[in-house]
């Protein structure tokens, strides 16, 4: 459960790590490495963490993380696809004698951003599907203008989207991270009932008053608003993929009150669940 400094490695022949990863679910907990990574979802849903943020993520996710900014990708439903995304990792090694050159001004300022973890548009992320299809099989000196290209791309043309929130605390203690992997891990577990705050404090060994204290310094949002955040996440994931009234959805998401329901779903996702549903339906 505790949150690991990964150490990421590449081969002789090469200067940075290409990816291909193929499992069932996702295994990482939430974790951190000094490594910038890119990665790319060609097959399968769940929800993303980066930081302080919560969103669900689906077929043609883009996303670059920052270095030594926490993350994770869950697998929710057991019947979803296994997982298949492409990932790239590079120190900084990789990049210093070539960004302080005019060519490389935006995407050093694309990587100065990256510590609060940044989306890429599901347009341009889908423009590179067969660039990230067949990059972990180029020969090194094909990878890495593939690589320069994609990043050039993504600095210059994207439309990105910041994850974290401003005042997230990127240098958190290994103590912390392990708090927030047992916080969300039992969250995850338990959103269809009532994920009790007393009995996550009690996992925590903290009073009511100190884990909310950790959680809202964490977070900068309070336990119930972060429950009820993940609890729309997984409604508007079944909106998408299932066929479910969105009566059944709202209680299979763990709301006992379908106005409450209702008023959640309009404050995240500034639409009501059936227009949600009609916007992607037309997709």
């Amino acid at each position: 459960m505790k949150a690991q400094l990964k150490q990421v490695t590449t081969s002789p022949d090469n200067s940075f790590r290409v990816k291909l990863f193929e499992e069932k679910e996702f295994k990482a907990e939430w974790h951190f490495h000094p490594q910038y990574e890119l990665t790319f979802m060609i097959q399968s849903s769940g929800i993303r963490y980066v930081g302080d943020s919560m969103q669900q993520f689906n077929r043609g996710d883009l996303v670059l993380v920052g270095k030594n900014v926490p993350h994770s990708w869950k697998t929710i439903d057991a019947k979803n696809k296994p997982v298949k995304c492409v990932i790239i990792q590079w120190d900084d090694s990789l990049l210093n004698n070539w960004l302080d050159k005019p060519e490389f001004t935006s995407i050093k300022k694309l990587l100065s951003k990256s510590s609060y973890g940044i989306w890429f548009d599901e347009k341009t992320a889908l423009s590179f599907e067969n660039l990230f299809s067949v990059i972990y099989e180029q020969t090194p000196f094909e990878r890495i203008l593939t690589f320069l290209k994609i990043l050039d791309v993504l600095a210059t043309k994207a439309k990105i989207k910041l994850l974290a929130g401003p005042s997230f605390g990127k240098d958190l203690s290994l103590k912390e991270s392990t708090r927030v992997n047992i916080i969300n891990s039992y969250i995850k577990d338990n959103y269809q009932n009532e994920p009790s705050l007393t009995e996550l404090s009690n996992k925590l060994s903290l009073s009511k008053e100190a884990f909310c204290r950790f959680f809202k310094k964490t977070f900068d949002k309070t336990y119930s608003s972060y429950v009820n955040e993940y609890k729309i996440t997984i409604a508007s994931k079944m909106l998408i993929e299932t066929d479910l009234s969105v009566s059944q959805i709202g209680y299979a998401s763990g709301f006992n009150n379908l106005s409450f329901f209702y008023r959640q779903f309009k404050k995240y996702k500034q639409k009501s669940p059936s227009s949600y549903r009609q916007l992607y339906q037309r997709i």
